[in-house]
């Protein structure tokens, strides 16, 4: 490295002035890059340190102190200009990976967004009548011919579109929820905070683990403003239990004239159940709508495997009144995310959703496939003195969605000698593009399942050079 073996006896005279530095045709390269006065401050930090250096009773090479500036200063800026959002390589076997931006997108997706992004749209503008329109309008078409719904309007996250719907609908008034369904989901996420800054009172009914349609009629009263019922999410009650079947709230809702709102949570259409076991159970938001709920809330980028959105359908008349309140200016989404979102449901609607959106895709990979990818990994790692084994686990839908249920896979297992599974974990965490895994038995796992096969060689040439 330039400037690590010194020369006894230079003076901090000797360092260039920043004119100097500047002229240089490596400054002129990061000027091209990082911007003029970036690179000065960069340059003046690095000679600084440098003189501190120098007085401090160090000394340098001075036939390279001018190189050794400009590489300090390169370090400097590339360090300062570093996204703070970054391209992960999730190998932890979780799909809806609520830390690792859950959905990626699908490639329809993503080219919607390319061809949107560096142009002006209609996003609210009518081309038809030739004046202003509404940005809220966008995707509704496409969501109520998958879904069967009157009526969807879009918010910017699940949370959101629950907060919106009850605002809307029950401000100021008791909107009924079993106690089984106050939960609280990742990042802090509380159904009764949610409700409280909606300005709906929150009246709880039935027991934790016991709730009957009869708790919910006795406590339906003239300040009653809405029924909630809220996907359990990310957990599970077993054993002594009994949830009110949806089509008895929804006719208790008829018989009183109390709108019935669920917050569906995941987003799924149904699709898939064939080729996923773990997804059997899992609520669609089609059932609901035919059930007759009122109004869902529904996430974008879980199970729907689009871009982080709200989505809220239902009876047309409750829509509208959600679509006139004054949060939704708060709570809307931007033109990229209409753009990938109408571009995934357009994927579900052409039947094409099982291989062309990732997390349905990851969803239905078999043990036997993921394996095979595996070994296919492990055998240049073992040539490279890694120990590197095939062992069974499972993967998980992650994201609050399919809550205790596992996908069989293959997890490939590294060990090396002298390092411990903590420091090959940190040292994945520390690449460029970090490679994120999991720790299981002492040993390191990368499971396959939630990795593009594009990044296999990545992953080999980044566990090659440790």
């Amino acid at each position: 490295m330039c400037g690590d073996i010194l020369r006894a006896g230079m003076t901090a005279r000797a360092i260039p002035s920043i004119d100097q530095l500047v002229q240089r045709p490596a400054v002129q390269a990061l000027v091209a890059r990082f911007g003029h006065a970036a690179v000065v401050q960069a340059l003046r930090s690095a000679a600084d340190a440098l003189r501190e250096q120098i007085r401090a009773g160090g000394t340098a090479d001075e036939s390279a102190i001018a190189a050794t500036i400009e590489e300090r200063a390169g370090v400097l800026l590339a360090s300062s200009f570093r996204p703070s959002l970054r391209r992960v390589i999730n190998a932890t076997g979780v799909i809806v990976h609520t830390n690792l931006g859950r959905a990626p997108l699908g490639e329809a997706a993503v080219a919607r967004i390319r061809e949107l992004a560096g142009g002006y749209t209609n996003l609210e503008y009518d081309v038809d009548a030739g004046r202003r329109g509404a940005r809220d309008t966008h995707a509704e078409a496409l969501l109520c011919r998958l879904i069967g719904a009157e009526a969807a309007v879009v918010a910017n996250n699940c949370a959101a579109a629950t907060l919106l719907a009850l605002a809307a609908l029950a401000r100021g008034r008791e909107v009924l929820i079993s106690r089984a369904e106050l939960v609280e989901i990742g990042g802090g996420f509380r159904v009764p905070d949610v409700m409280t800054q909606s300005g709906a009172r929150l009246r709880e009914v039935g027991t934790t683990n016991r709730t009957r349609a009869a708790d919910y009629g006795l406590a339906i009263g003239e300040q009653t403003g809405a029924i909630l019922r809220v996907h359990p999410s990310n957990f599970r009650i077993e054993g002594f239990v009994e949830r009110t079947p949806l089509a008895e709230l929804v006719a208790l809702g008829r018989r009183f004239s109390v709108p019935v709102i669920e917050d569906l949570g995941s987003g799924f259409t149904g699709l898939e159940t064939s080729r996923v076991a773990a997804l059997a159970n899992e609520p669609t938001v089609q059932h609901s709508v035919q059930t007759g709920v009122d109004v869902i809330c529904f996430s974008g980028d879980k199970l729907l495997g689009g871009p982080q959105a709200g989505v809220i359908v239902g009876r047309a008349a409750l829509v509208a009144r959600i679509r006139r309140h004054p949060l939704l200016r708060a709570l809307r989404v931007d033109k990229l995310t209409y753009a990938a979102l109408e571009a995934t449901l357009a994927e579900h609607l052409a039947g094409r959703a099982g291989d062309a959106v990732p997390v349905l895709r990851m969803a239905a990979l078999s043990a036997k496939s993921i394996g095979a990818r595996a070994e296919r990994l492990a055998a240049p790692l073992r040539a490279a003195g890694w120990r590197a084994d095939l062992v069974d686990g499972f993967s998980t839908i992650g994201g609050g969605s399919a809550p205790g249920s596992g996908l069989p896979t293959r997890l490939l297992a590294l060990e090396r000698a002298r390092l411990s599974a903590d420091a090959l974990d940190s040292q994945l965490r520390a690449l460029e593009t970090p490679i994120i895994a999991r720790i299981e038995s002492g040993r390191v796992v990368l499971d396959l399942r939630t990795v593009r096969p594009d990044e296999d060689d990545q992953i080999a040439a980044a566990l090659a050079a440790i």
